[in-house]
């Protein structure tokens, strides 16, 4: 399972890779400090390339965590995204189709990313009392770090694949080869604790950009309580804490520096905004790169891959507006210099333009483009769900919340006087258009256990799901194949 590779064979093996000057310029060139002696976690600036490691496992190329379309593709079963009926999109397909293999490659970039991180992670977390130097505030700004770190990687894990196993250890022992999968009430109770120590000790300033500040884990912590609230744990209290720690964000948005965007829309998608909450900043090179933009967003006719796109009904429900004409692009300029629109491709569908490179070269696979993970938006729409669920009607401040998201997009307010039930149906969709393509709209969609509704009545030019029942076990992954034949358990 991951164990074996993630803690006896992979940490050998990158260990010997990083002090020896590699052959592979990828794997010589990826973050330091996915691994480290017992030496290095006595000091600080042990604690410090450990932690740089952890951050590095989440963006390695084609390798580990969310720089690729991996992302994009398992969360295909939701009704803002599809793919290529033919071509070479099989691993794509499964997902849109319900019939996902365990040998689906796709699957792989977010397992190992995360587990790698979690490995890292809990080496911190479990040794930074040895620290003989440095500054208290510092090693637990890294702690913190690290524990916010390790809850996302486990949220990740628990939300694609339901029951997956807890590391009880950075270090390998051979019994790890047989650690059964954990419920998820377990891993969302680690994943609460995770964060309520990153809560207490990361600062309210980031340390540098692409790092959290304590506004980040407010806004994640409420995040898994608006999901705790739905299924499978259906903790309906978790509502009221959900909006709670959203309106501590909210409340103090001038501290942590956040806000929503208001300019040009698609330059929230270039990063470095008041808008990012969390953000992965890549370098455009082989150290670390984002592959979902540029030719995976682009059609054939334009030179591109046609990795994803919006299904046609989510797409033609979309209101109209300037978040609508930014979010996807709707005419293509083909090698000849002629311009066709949308229905003339040779997948006959609009694309998303967010995704697309907004300056420079379009049609390349590897860019700087950062990974944004949550945004200020998502805090607003949080609070304004979780505080009309919770109170059974909106009040006044959820409104002002869903309605600041609205009027950039260009929509008029939501009328006054709803009832909770309606409100919070509003703000779902709100999210799905706010989020379209953001990988957002899946795990909305399972919480509420509306998937099976979002993929009836499909339009005719859109993938069909295979079957005509999509059972609960389908919200959940398959374990990649080699790590369930290693350990039976999985």
């Amino acid at each position: 399972m991951t164990i074996r590779y993630e803690l006896r064979y992979t940490i050998y093996l990158l260990l010997c890779l990083m002090l020896a000057a590699g052959c592979n310029k990828e794997l010589t060139e990826s973050p330091r400090g996915l691994v480290a002696g017992d030496d290095a976690l006595t000091s600080q600036a042990g604690l410090e390339t450990v932690l740089t490691g952890a951050y590095g496992t989440m963006m390695v190329p084609w390798t580990s965590g969310f720089t690729t379309v991996s992302q994009i593709a398992m969360t295909m079963g939701s009704d803002d995204l599809t793919t290529h009926p033919g071509s070479n999109k099989e691993e794509f397909r499964e997902f849109d189709l319900f019939t996902v293999s365990s040998l689906n490659s796709r699957m792989n970039p977010i397992w190992l990313g995360c587990y790698r991180t979690i490995q890292s992670t809990t080496n911190i977390i479990s040794n930074y009392d040895k620290v003989l130097d440095g500054n208290k505030d510092t090693v637990h700004a890294i702690v913190g770090e690290a524990s916010y770190l390790r809850a996302l990687s486990y949220y990740w894990l628990t939300r694609l694949w339901g029951e997956v196993p807890i590391l009880p250890s950075a270090k390998y022992i051979p019994e790890y080869l047989n650690l059964k999968k954990s419920k998820p009430a377990e891993i969302y109770q680690l994943i609460e604790e995770d964060l309520k120590r990153a809560e207490e000790w990361v600062p309210n300033g980031k340390r540098s950009s692409g790092r959290m500040n304590k506004g980040a884990v407010k806004a994640l912590l409420a995040d898994v309580y608006l999901t705790e609230a739905g299924w499978p744990l259906k903790n309906q209290a978790k509502y009221a804490q959900a909006a709670a720690k959203a309106k501590e964000v909210i409340d103090n948005k001038a501290l942590y520096g956040f806000d929503l965007y208001t300019g040009d829309y698609l330059k929230i998608f270039a990063g470095g905004t008041v808008e990012d909450v969390f953000t992965l900043f890549t370098r455009g090179s082989w150290i670390t790169y984002n592959s979902f933009y540029g030719l995976s967003t682009m059609p054939e006719d334009e030179g591109g891959w046609s990795d994803f796109f919006p299904e046609l009904n989510f797409f033609n429900n979309f209101p109209a507006g300037p978040r609508k004409d930014a979010t996807f692009s709707t005419e293509f300029k083909k090698k000849d210099g002629t311009t066709i629109p949308w229905q003339e491709t040779t997948t006959h569908h609009p694309y998303y333009k967010k995704f697309t490179i907004q300056s420079g070269q379009k049609d390349v696979y590897m860019s700087n483009n950062p990974v944004i993970m949550m945004r200020y938006a998502h805090v607003l729409l949080i609070y304004a769900e979780a505080q009309a669920r919770s109170a059974g009607a909106p009040n006044s401040d959820a409104y002002t919340a869903a309605n600041a998201v609205r009027q950039r997009a260009g929509l008029p307010e939501l009328p006054g006087g709803m009832t909770g039930a309606a409100f919070a149906t509003a703000v779902v969709n709100e999210r799905a258009w706010e989020f379209a393509g953001e990988w957002n709209r899946w795990f909305d969609l399972v919480r509420l256990e509306l998937v099976e509704a979002a993929n009836a009545n499909k339009a005719e030019g859109d993938l069909q799901p295979v079957g005509t029942v999509i059972t609960k076990a389908k919200y959940w992954m398959p374990v990649p194949g080699a790590d369930a034949a290693v350990n039976p358990n999985l």
